[in-house]
C-alpha cells in the first residue's frame, strides 16, 4: 500500500449524530459547541464506516444481519435522506513548523459531505469513488488542536425497495455513483442507509514546501525476462511562492529474510519547480538484471521490491516521501483461436483462471486490513488464481489490493455499472447510467490512479453484464488505452517490444500497461457479443460438469451454486424459528421441490434440487432429520458440487476452456447462497472441495467418462512419476487397486492417464469410495491426493447412513506451539484400523479386479506403504520435540474409512456462557472435511488467533464420530 510522508490515520475518538437532532451548526461545532463525550445524541461512530454500521455498533437499531430483523429498521425510502444524514465529530492534534503544509484527506465518503474545521467550511462534491484531499494549512490551531465536523448526505437518489425485491430495487440508485447492491439483490438484503457514510480511511499529511502525488510504476522486460526496467512518473506539487530548487530521488530495496532489506537501486535527479505550480516528472529508467519476477498464486513465488521516492527542497530538507510495494510482471490478454475465452499470460506464461467473484468484503462496509487479510489468504488458500471485483460492489481499497499482491491473486476490477440496474430489469432501468458522466468519469481516473501500481491488478472491465454508456466507454477505451508494448502478439501485427525509442514513457499513461474490457460479457468473456450467456446458478448434477455440452464459451466469468453453512452459524445467525429445515415437497414427476422457512428464504437460501433438472442432492443420503443432520449433510454436497465443478472445467482447460470464476467466494451478510465461507468467516466444505479441485498439479476423476486424468497447470514438465487407484467398501475391504507407474506430465496439459473399471466389476458395491494418489517415484512424495464417495450409476448414498454407526479408531499426534496470540497446531491424524489380512495372494483378477472374499494386500498396500517413509519424517519430526506432544486416541472396534474428518476450534467450556457460539473464527487449516481409508496417516496444520484470557480447544468431527471428540485444550 501507498505511504505518504508524515501521515496519521485518524480512526478513532469519533462521535456521531443524526443531524435533525443536533441543533448547532458546523461552524459552533467547531468552535464554540464541541460534542465533549459520548451522549445523547452523540453516540461513539465507526470511521471508516457507515451511519447503519455506527447504529449497530450503538444497539440503536438490531443487527440486520441477524434473522428477520433488517426488516424492522427503517429504509431510507419511507424515512427520508434527513433521517440517514449523519454529523461526525473528532478532535487531532497537528503543529506545523515553518514552511511546512497540511492536508487533510478523505478516501471515500458516500456520497457527499460539508467539512469544518476550526469554524471553517468546506463543501466537497459528491461521489462514493473519489479522493478529497485538503490543503488546511491556514485554518489549523497554532497549539495544534483541531476540532473537525463532517455533515454526511446520503446519495441522492437512494431508491425504492419493491415488494418482491428484485435486483438492484427500484433502480434509482444507478443515477447515483455509488455501489448498486444496497437496493437489494437474489443473494442480498436492502441495506437500509444505502451505506451513507465516511466508509474509507481519514488522514492528515505533514509535507514541505512540495508533495508528491501519485506516482506511476511500471516495469518492462527484454532479455526472455531476464533484464527488467522500472519506469517512474510522479505529480509534484510546489505550494511555496517562491521556486523550488530540489533533489528527487527513487531507491528500490527487496527484503533478503529477517527484516534485512538489500539496496536494488538508488537514484537522485536534480529539479526546479516554479512557485505555486505543479509539474510532471519521469525518472530515467532503472535497469535490473534476474529480477525477481512477482507470480500470480500457483505459478511461483509473489516477490515484491519496496519503492521509496524522496524529494528534498534545498534550505527545507526532506520534503516529502512516498513508498509502495511492487512486483515485476508483465500481464497480457488475448482472445483464444482454440477456444473463443480470453487468455491470460503472466510473465509471458498462459496461465488457466480458476477463480471467484467477490462483492465487498461487509455490507455495512465494516472494512479492516485483518479481515481482508484472511478474506484474500482464504482465496489463496482454496488455490485460486483471480478474484473479480463486481460491477454493483466497490472499486476495492489499497488494503484488498495489498493482500492480493502478497497473496497472488489476480484482480478483475469493474467499474460501477450493471446490467440490472443500467440497462435491464424491472422495472426496466436506464441504460445510460448514472446522471452525471463526468462525475463517473472523474471517479474512475481517480480509481486508476489509486490503484494501478498493484501487480496483483489484471484488467479493468466497464461493467457487470452491461457497457457503460457510448460517451463514458469511449472515455474509458481512450483513458485506459494500452502502450504499444504491453499490446498482445496475438493481437497485433507488431512483435511485442517493437516500439519507438521516442514514445511516450510507459508511466506517462494513465494506465497503459492491463487491458479495458468493456463489460463482462464481452471480447472473450461468456460469448463474447454481451448476451446473456454466464451462469447457470443453482444446483447441478455433479457429473455434468463433464460434459461437452454444458457451457459452450472458452471462458465464464459467473457460474454459480450452493452454499449453505454449518449448523452452529445458523444457529449464531437465526432464532430458533430460523432454525427448522426445509420441506420436502414431492412432485408429481418424481423430483422434489424444497420450501425453506421464511428466515432462510429472506437470507437467500438456494435449494439443493432443481425439478425436472437435478434430483435433491442432499436427499441422496436418506432424509435429513435435523438441523445439524441437513447441514452436515449440505457439506457432503457443497464438496462434491465444488469439485466437480472445478474438475470439470479444468479437464478441458485450453482444449475448450480459459477459464471460470464461481458465482461466488463469500456473502457480504449472513447469506446462504454461493459462498465457500460464511459471513462469520467458518468455510463450508466447498471451500476444501475448490482446494483439492484447483491444486496445480491434480490428479482427478472424470465423472462422466470414468478416465482418471492428471492436470498440470504448471510451466514445469514432470516426469517419473506414478497414480495409485483404491477402492474402498463399507465393509473396508478393497476390491480394487491399480498402480500406473513411471509416465510424465507435459507442462501446461491435461492427461488421462486410464479408466477406473470398478464400476463393471461383478457385484461391485452401490457405495464405494475411490483414493487416488498421484506421486514422484523418486522419493514417493504425494503430489496431489482425491478422494471420493461415489454410487452406481441410477443409485444414492443412502447406506452411509447406517455406516455413520461404525466406529473407526484414530490416533492424533498433536504439537502446539504459541507466538503472543497466535496458535499453531501440527497434527498426524491416523487411521489406526488394520489393512484386511490376505487370504489369497493368486486373487488378483485383470486390471486390479479382487474377489469379493479375498484381497491381495500386498497389491493393495503397496501404495499406501509408499508412502509411509513421508509420514515417517513427520512423526519424526514431532518425535524429536517431545516437548509438548499431545496423543489422543479414539477407539473403536471397526475396519473401514474414516469418513469425512473435519475439525473445529471453540473456547473452552469455561469461557463461555450456555448457548453462545463457542467458535473461534477464522480459522486456517491446512485441510478439512477429509477422509482416511485404513492405515492411512495425514498431516493437518491448524493456526488461528486467541484473544487474551481465552483457552482454545480443537475438537474433531466426523461422519462416524457425530458427538465431537476434544483433541487438544491448551491450558
Amino acid at each position: 500500500m501507498a505511504e505518504q510522508h508524515r501521515k496519521t490515520t485518524l480512526d478513532s475518538g469519533w462521535v456521531a449524530a443524526r443531524s435533525t437532532e443536533v441543533q448547532f451548526t458546523g461552524i459552533q461545532l467547531t468552535t464554540t459547541h464541541p460534542p465533549t463525550r459520548p451522549t445523547s445524541p452523540w453516540m461513539q461512530a465507526l470511521v471508516p464506516g457507515t451511519v447503519l454500521a455506527t447504529l449497530v455498533k450503538n444497539k440503536a437499531v438490531p443487527d440486520p444481519f441477524y434473522g428477520l430483523q433488517n426488516e424492522h429498521i427503517i429504509d431510507i425510502a419511507d424515512s427520508g435522506r434527513d433521517y440517514y444524514t449523519f454529523w461526525f465529530f473528532t478532535t487531532f492534534n497537528c503543529k506545523l513548523s515553518s514552511n511546512e503544509h497540511c492536508d487533510l484527506n478523505f478516501r471515500g465518503i458516500n456520497y457527499s459531505a460539508d467539512v469544518y474545521l476550526n469554524g471553517h467550511e468546506i463543501i466537497l462534491p459528491k461521489g462514493m469513488f473519489r479522493r478529497h484531499s485538503l490543503d488546511v494549512t491556514d485554518i489549523l490551531h497554532s497549539d495544534g488542536t483541531n476540532l473537525l465536523a463532517v455533515l454526511v448526505h446520503p446519495p441522492d437518489h437512494p431508491g425504492r425497495i419493491p415488494p418482491e425485491g428484485g435486483q438492484g430495487g427500484d433502480h434509482e440508485i444507478g443515477k447515483d455513483v455509488t455501489t448498486q447492491y444496497v437496493e437489494g439483490w437474489d443473494w442480498m438484503a436492502p441495506i437500509r442507509d444505502r451505506n451513507t457514510g465516511i466508509w474509507d480511511e481519514v488522514s492528515i499529511s505533514v509535507t514541505g514546501p512540495v508533495k508528491i502525488i501519485d506516482p506511476h510504476l511500471v516495469s518492462t522486460f527484454s532479455d526472455d525476462y531476464k533484464k527488467a526496467y522500472l519506469h517512474t512518473t510522479t505529480e509534484l506539487e510546489n505550494r511555496s511562492s517562491l521556486t523550488a530548487e530540489c533533489s528527487l530521488s527513487v531507491q528500490v530495496t527487496t527484503e533478503l529474510e529477517d527484516s534485512i532489506c538489500l539496496v536494488e537501486h538508488l537514484q537522485t535527479q536534480d529539479l526546479s519547480i516554479p512557485a505555486n505550480s505543479a509539474v510532471q516528472y519521469t525518472f530515467p529508467e532503472l535497469f535490473f538484471s534476474k529480477p525477481n519476477l512477482w507470480w500470480p498464486n500457483g505459478m511461483g513465488k509473489q516477490s515484491l521490491y519496496n519503492v521509496v521516492i524522496v524529494i528534498d527542497v534545498k534550505g527545507f530538507g526532506e520534503s516529502d516521501s512516498w513508498s509502495h510495494h511492487f512486483g515485476f510482471r508483465k500481464i497480457e490478454s488475448h482472445i483464444d483461436d482454440a477456444t473463443g475465452g480470453r487468455l491470460f499470460k503472466v510473465n509471458g506464461k498462459p496461465i488457466f483462471i480458476r477463480g471467484g467473484n467477490w462483492i465487498l468484503s461487509d455490507g455495512l462496509l465494516r472494512l479492516s486490513k485483518k479481515r481482508y487479510n484472511t478474506d484474500i489468504k482464504f482465496h489463496a488458500d482454496m488455490n485460486f488464481n483471480m478474484i473479480r471485483c463486481w460491477g454493483g460492489g466497490l472499486a476495492e481499497r489499497p488494503e484488498f489490493y495489498h493482500y492480493c499482491d502478497y497473496y497472488g491473486l489476480l484482480v478483475w476490477q469493474e467499474f460501477w455499472i450493471t446490467g440490472d440496474v443500467d440497462g435491464r430489469g424491472d422495472p426496466v432501468s436506464n441504460p445510460n447510467g448514472p446522471l452525471d458522466h463526468d462525475l463517473f468519469l472523474f471517479s474512475a481516473r481517480d480509481t486508476v490512479k489509486l490503484l494501478r501500481n498493484h501487480p496483483s491488478l489484471a484488467l479493468w472491465v466497464g461493467g457487470n453484464e452491461q457497457v457503460p454508456p457510448d460517451d463514458i466507454n469511449a472515455a474509458l477505451k481512450n483513458d485506459l488505452r494500452l502502450h504499444p508494448y504491453f499490446e498482445s502478439v496475438e493481437e497485433n501485427s507488431k512483435p511485442v517490444g517493437d516500439w519507438s525509442p521516442m514514445s511516450t514513457d510507459f508511466s506517462q499513461y494513465l494506465d497503459g500497461t492491463r487491458i479495458y474490457i468493456q463489460g463482462s460479457m464481452w471480447d472473450g468473456f461468456a460469448d463474447g457479443k454481451g448476451n446473456f450467456t454466464d451462469g447457470p446458478y443453482e444446483i447441478q448434477n455433479p457429473e455434468d460438469f463433464f460434459k461437452n455440452h454444458f457451457y459452450n464459451y472458452g471462458f465464464n466469468p459467473e457460474v454459480g451454486s450452493v452454499g449453505m453453512p454449518v449448523a452452529a452459524t445458523i444457529r449464531a445467525t437465526m432464532p430458533s424459528e430460523g432454525w427448522q429445515i426445509p420441506v420436502f415437497k414431492k412432485l408429481p414427476n418424481g423430483y422434489v421441490e424444497e420450501v425453506p422457512n421464511p428466515i432462510w428464504e429472506y437470507h437467500k437460501y438456494i435449494p439443493y434440487s432443481k425439478p425436472t433438472k437435478v434430483h435433491d442432492q442432499i436427499q441422496l443420503y436418506g432424509d435429513a432429520k435435523d438441523l445439524d443432520d441437513f447441514c452436515l449433510k449440505a457439506q457432503l454436497v457443497n464438496y462434491i458440487q465444488y469439485r466437480a465443478l472445478l474438475e470439470g472445467w479444468t479437464s478441458r482447460m485450453w482444449s475448450k476452456y480459459t477459464g471460470v470464476l464461481i458465482w461466488k467466494t463469500q456473502n457480504p451478510w449472513t447469506g446462504l447462497r454461493g459462498q465457500f465461507y460464511d459471513h462469520l468467516l467458518d468455510q463450508t466444505a466447498g471451500f476444501y472441495g475448490c482446494r483439492c479441485a484447483a491444486e496445480p498439479v491434480h490428479v482427478q476423476l472424470n465423472l462422466a467418462t470414468y478416465l482418471i486424468e492428471v492436470v498440470n497447470t504448471t510451466a514445469e514438465e514432470m516426469s517419473n512419476v506414478a497414480i495409485e487407484a483404491s477402492v474402498w467398501d463399507l465393509d473396508g475391504t478393497c476390491p480394487y487397486y491399480r498402480v500406473h507407474e513411471n509416465f510424465s506430465l507435459l507442462p501446461k496439459k491435461v492427461a488421462p492417464i486410464f479408466k477406473m473399471k470398478y464400476p463393471e466389476s461383478k457385484d461391485p458395491k452401490p457405495v464405494y469410495f475411490l483414493l487416488l494418489k498421484l506421486y514422484n517415484m523418486s522419493d514417493n512424495r504425494v503430489i496431489s491426493r482425491n478422494f471420493y464417495w461415489l454410487h452406481l450409476s441410477g443409485g444414492d448414498y443412502k447406506l452411509l447412513e447406517p455406516y455413520r454407526e461404525k466406529k473407526i479408531p484414530l490416533k492424533i499426534t498433536s504439537k502446539v506451539s504459541i507466538e503472543e496470540c497466535t496458535y499453531n497446531i501440527q497434527m498426524l491424524v491416523a487411521n489406526t484400523s488394520k489393512r484386511p489380512a490376505s487370504t489369497s495372494s493368486t486373487a488378483r483378477l485383470s486390471d486390479g479386479f479382487y474377489g469379493t472374499h479375498s484381497l491381495e494386500t500386498l497389491a493393495c498396500g503397496v501404495g499406501i506403504e509408499q508412502k509411509s517413509s513421508w509420514f515417517k519424517r513427520i512423526h519424526r519430526c514431532f518425535a524429536g520435540k517431545s516437548d509438548g506432544l499431545k496423543v489422543t486416541e479414539i477407539s473403536g472396534p471397526d475396519v473401514g474409512v474414516a469418513f469425512f474428518l473435519h475439525f473445529s476450534v471453540h473456547t473452552s467450556k469455561m469461557d463461555h456462557n450456555e448457548g453462545k457460539d463457542t467458535r473461534i473464527l477464522p480459522v486456517h487449516y491446512s485441510d478439512n472435511y477429509f477422509s482416511l481409508v485404513p492405515g492411512e496417516t495425514m498431516p493437518i496444520n491448524i493456526s488461528f488467533e486467541v484473544p487474551l484470557g481465552v483457552t482454545p480447544r480443537v475438537i474433531l468431527h466426523g461422519w462416524n464420530y457425530d458427538g465431537g471428540e476434544i483433541i487438544c485444550e491448551v491450558v
